[in-house]
């Protein structure tokens, strides 16, 4: 029967530590203080500046410190008075003075700094500071002329100085020794520390970047010092569960008197905690070895010829610094030697199941992760003993899962440095190269580190929240595929898209480059999007929504696979100068050499279909609702939800549009009829044949257009799909029934049976606190997994909804509809607009939804005049503009009506739409603070004076449009706290307060009628 509960691993919460924490008081400034001549032989002969300076950096330490020197106790103190001082270190003889006094003296004057006493005649000072010392000097040292025993100095003073917060609090190891002898303990510190630091260099490896492995530094063990007994005990209890072992001398003070069996009373008492508690009895009398072997401890002689040799050899293998190896009892050998934790989880799928016990028994597993500072690990290893398992196979199955586990944990919220020989499957977010990550690549690397610090990751039970598997290719990246190839004046020139793509693919990408691509494509198995991520993209200003490309790829044979990616990349970079992003960056005023490009590769959320791949929701959820309905606020956000890719959702088709705190209130779902009619006719998933992805300047290449029906024969329905009942003219949930399919997310919403709605919530409303601005989110959801594998969301971009800083305008108090061309209370903005002369509008008595291809063109031409004269108009039109979807509306992309500085929505009396919300198109029209305004007048929503503009003289007209162009500047308000609009009738004139406050003056009464 098990003693303890093993931890389940699916559930169990790993412990960040906090790195930044530790190692907080440093060491920056030492003051030598001895005879001119002492220091004089210091610097000549040890050359300690530069020798400390070596040491550091041969050991990957940073700031090493630097020195100062007084040859007299006054002019130490007048120094100290002046300057910060760390650490004091004093010579036996300083000229007349002596080291005793001269301590005392810069203690009572400065106690919190440390001194330390050094000398070649360590016996003397040992006497003197018996006789003399009352707790001035901090450490005394024998000096022998090296300048090792320096650094060791420095490290063993940072080491106290820190140890209660590291070791404590946070969980630092430590080794603790206990000696007396000032030439021993002189001579091991400087050994120590090499092994140490050394043991560190060699663990840095598990860092995920650089940052990282740097944080990593300042775990390593700590060392302690003890010289007599009770100094020894005190620091065992206080330290005894993150001590890697201890090292003792035989004979030294206990109770105020030398014992010379004090070593071996600390042993037995160290053996009443820990059987296999690592225990070296150091000794100058080769007798006391068999004393020491019989109390389960090793033992060392101290005048041994290989001292060192054996003093390192025993720290590495009983701390279990170095590689880690696997004994197996039996075969009474080495069977496995590994040197990092990738390895480790790999050796623990072949090695003997006695190995696996003869090592659990000794708690070696999480003795070696804490001396490489994975102390999330190795705590977790140290909750289990080896009587909890019911047998061997079972302690493997737990430690391989839990290094699983800690792994995908410790990748979480982590920029991890891109290394072809080291990536894995548990590296979540990865760069390649040096440079930016580009406005996606930073959205998605900040949703990574949120979701961890708020561990949202394992909220919802049997559910991953996530960012799919993503690698960044950095700018630096496009720079060099630039400059190498000369195509900065080449694309400066060309406004020809294709002529750009086919310059682009005919050039390679770097090799270094390619490896890594290829690094990455032999561990994922999903389809790959590969996505821009420009510097200006997702900006809080202006954040080119959708204007670059993004292209999808099968996953097929890795060759194949390597040549698609490498041909994406390249066409993602050559969109950054297409004829759309020159317009963007022109409106934005950049030049087409600020335009640098991160392309991300991605892995695409969903599953394989028969020959197509798609996720079961993809979603654009917004933190603030510009469009309420019922009793939902603004503030609450608002979602739109589809089967399949999100490109439905982007461009505007027919989705579901839901508040994530009222999910069962659709106004779409309001009726049979209306639930039928508005919701998803079809979806997009992408063509799983290798051959269908061409190099093109389409994103849609390869993405096939499906039928609610057909993907009725996927199985995919039943996640989201409802019946319609023609004959008793009901929907009936899920599809059991024979009728018409219809996507109402019902399962979800109604019954919950995912919990989209609540994650939604705490997405959006977090999200938002995190960025400090309303926000628009991606998101795509995969239902359909193995039994017993967890649902996937997948939370893909994040990007500001920009709002305008202005104040609040407000329409008059006096306002008449009947002063307006156009009224509108479902209005988005904010401003008076008082400079726009033009106005266009499409004819409601020869608009088709037909011919909506036709009047986007027409647009088109339009919006060339006014962006050539840099006038900006007035524009509306009926249904959805920039939808994809031609019968929604008219499909006009942002660059054929980038001039439109107020659009209109309007609906007719035959063709009535939902307001657009959601989409790029509606993204970039709020951040370029686009007035953007709905009306469906034959339904009492707003005010449209269609005879008005019909009696004014056009400037141009056609088949489609009337351009309208007045002799004074229309007035514009949108009211954005009530959005509420206005767009006055020529010649209409907004009292300023100063006139309303002279009528207002005019109205009173004369004196006496009050």
């Amino acid at each position: 029967m098990n003693k303890n509960p093993i931890p389940d691993l699916k559930s169990y919460q790993f412990e960040e530590v906090a790195f930044d924490k530790l190692m907080q008081n440093r060491i920056h400034k030492i003051l030598i203080v001895c005879s001119n001549y002492d220091y004089y032989m210091l610097e000549e002969d040890g050359r300690i500046d530069e020798q400390i300076f070596n040491e550091y950096t041969a050991l990957n330490l940073r700031y090493p410190p630097s020195f100062a020197h007084a040859n007299s106790a006054k002019r130490a103190i007048r120094m100290m008075q002046n300057q910060n001082i760390d650490l004091v270190i004093t010579w036996l003889d300083i000229g007349n003075a002596k080291t005793i006094e001269t301590s005392k003296l810069i203690k009572e004057a400065f106690p919190n700094v440390p001194i330390a006493a050094i000398s070649h005649y360590s016996t003397q000072l040992r006497e003197r500071l018996n006789k003399e010392s009352t707790g001035a000097i901090d450490y005394v040292f024998h000096w022998n002329g090296n300048a090792d025993i320096i650094l060791a100095i420095i490290k063993l003073t940072e080491d106290r100085m820190n140890a209660e917060n590291d070791i404590e609090h946070i969980g630092v190891k430590a080794i603790l020794l206990v000696e007396d002898s000032l030439k021993f303990y002189s001579k091991y510190l400087p050994l120590f520390y090499k092994v140490l630091l050394n043991q560190t260099t060699a663990f840095m490896s598990e860092g995920l970047n650089e940052h990282r492995r740097m944080m990593l530094m300042r775990g390593r063990p700590k060392i302690l010092l003890a010289t007599n007994y009770e100094e020894g005990l005190n620091l065992f209890e206080k330290y005894k569960n993150n001590l890697l072992g201890v090292i003792s001398d035989v004979s030294y003070f206990r109770g105020g008197k030398r014992d010379p069996k004090a070593g071996f009373k600390f042993l037995k008492y160290v053996r009443g905690f820990k059987r296999y508690f690592p225990f070296l009895i150091q000794s100058s009398d080769s007798n006391n070895e068999k004393l020491a072997l019989k109390l389960k401890g090793k033992f060392l002689y101290k005048h041994t010829d290989a001292l060192e040799e054996e003093i390192k050899n025993y720290i590495n293998y009983y701390f279990l610094f170095g590689d880690f190896e696997f004994w197996d009892p039996v075969q009474k050998k080495v069977i496995a030697k590994v040197k990092d934790l990738t390895a480790f989880q790999k050796a623990l799928s072949t090695v003997t199941p006695e190995a696996i016990v003869y090592h659990a028994e000794r708690s070696q597993y999480s003795k070696w992760l804490k001396s490489r500072a994975l102390f999330p690990l190795a705590n977790l290893f140290s909750k289990v003993e080896l009587e909890d398992f019911e047998d061997p196979e079972q302690i493997r199955k737990f430690l391989i899962k839990a290094i699983r586990v800690y792994k995908s944990f410790r990748a979480r919220g982590i920029i991890s440095k891109f290394d072809k020989n080291r990536y894995d499957e548990y590296l979540g977010f990865a760069r390649i190269g040096d440079g930016a990550l580009g406005g996606k690549g930073r959205g998605l690397a900040f949703i990574d580190s949120f979701l961890k610090r708020h561990r949202l990751n394992q909220k919802y039970k049997d559910i991953n929240i996530s960012i799919p598997r993503t690698v960044v290719l950095s700018t630096d990246v496009f720079d060099e595929f630039i400059e190498k190839h000369k195509l900065i004046h080449f694309v400066a020139k060309c406004n020809n898209d294709e002529e750009i793509l086919e310059k682009f693919i005919s050039k390679p990408l770097p090799n270094w480059v390619l490896e890594d691509i290829e690094a990455f494509l032999k561990i994922t198995k999903s389809p790959i999007a590969i996505r821009s991520s420009s510097v200006l993209e997702d900006s809080h200003y202006q954040p080119f929504a959708g204007v670059f490309s993004t292209y999808m790829l099968p996953n097929t044979e890795i060759g194949k696979m390597a040549e698609m990616v490498s041909n994406a990349v390249k066409s993602v970079m050559a969109s950054s100068f297409f004829i759309n992003s020159k317009v963007y960056l022109k409106a934005t005023s950049h030049t087409i050499e600020e335009a640098k490009m991160a392309v991300i590769l991605q892995e695409v959320t969903g599953k394989q279909y028969a020959d197509v791949y798609y996720p079961n929701i993809s979603g654009v959820a917004r933190s603030i609702n510009f469009y309420p309905i019922g009793n939902e606020k603004p503030n609450e956000g608002i979602a739109n939800i589809a089967l399949g890719l999100g490109e439905i959702i982007v461009g505007g088709g027919k989705t579901l549009r839901f508040s994530p705190y009222h999910p069962k209130k659709v106004l779409q779902l309001s009726s049979p009829g209306s639930t039928q009619r508005d919701t998803q006719q079809y979806l997009y998933g992408l063509d799983m044949n290798p051959d269908s992805y061409k190099v093109s300047t389409s994103e849609a290449i390869n993405k096939k257009k499906i039928s609610i029906r057909r993907a009725e024969k996927h199985g995919s329905l039943k996640f989201v799909a409802s019946t319609y009942d023609l004959q008793n003219n009901v929907i009936r949930p899920g599809v059991l029934h024979d009728g018409i399919r219809v996507i109402t997310f019902d399962n979800i919403l109604k019954y919950n049976t995912f919990p989209l709605p609540e994650i939604l919530q705490d997405l959006l409303r977090i999200s938002q606190r995190e960025m400090r601005n309303p926000i628009e989110m991606e998101f795509a959801v995969n239902l359909d997994v193995p039994k017993g594998t967890p649902k996937e969301f997948s939370f893909l971009q994040i990007r500001p909804i920009v709002e305008t800083n202005e104040n609040m305008t407000k329409l008059p108090d006096d306002f008449d509809k009947k002063d307006t061309i156009i009224y509108s209370e479902s209005a988005l903005g904010n401003g008076k607009y008082d400079y726009i002369y033009d106005f266009v509008y499409v004819k409601p008595e020869t608009f088709n939804s037909a011919n909506t291809r036709e009047i986007a063109t027409a647009v088109e031409q339009i919006n060339k005049k006014f962006v050539e004269s840099q006038k900006q108009y007035i524009l509306v039109g009926p249904g959805r503009w920039g939808s994809s979807d031609p019968w929604l509306g008219i499909p006009v992309i942002w660059p054929q009506i980038s001039a439109a500085k107020v659009i209109v929505e309007s609906g007719l009396n035959n063709f009535r739409i939902d307001p657009s919300q959601g989409t790029h198109f509606f993204q970039n029209l709020t951040s370029f603070k686009v007035g953007y305004l709905t009306i469906n007048p034959f339904i009492n929503d707003g005010f449209f004076d269609l005879e008005y503009l019909n009696k004014q003289e056009a400037v141009y007209e056609d088949t489609y449009l009337r351009h309208i162009q007045f002799k004074e500047p229309l007035c514009i308000i949108i009211e954005g706290k009530s959005n509420k609009a206005a767009i006055y009738k020529a010649g209409f004139k907004l009292k300023t307060n100063q006139e309303s406050l002279e009528e207002s003056i005019d109205d009173l009464p004369p004196d006496g009628f009050m």
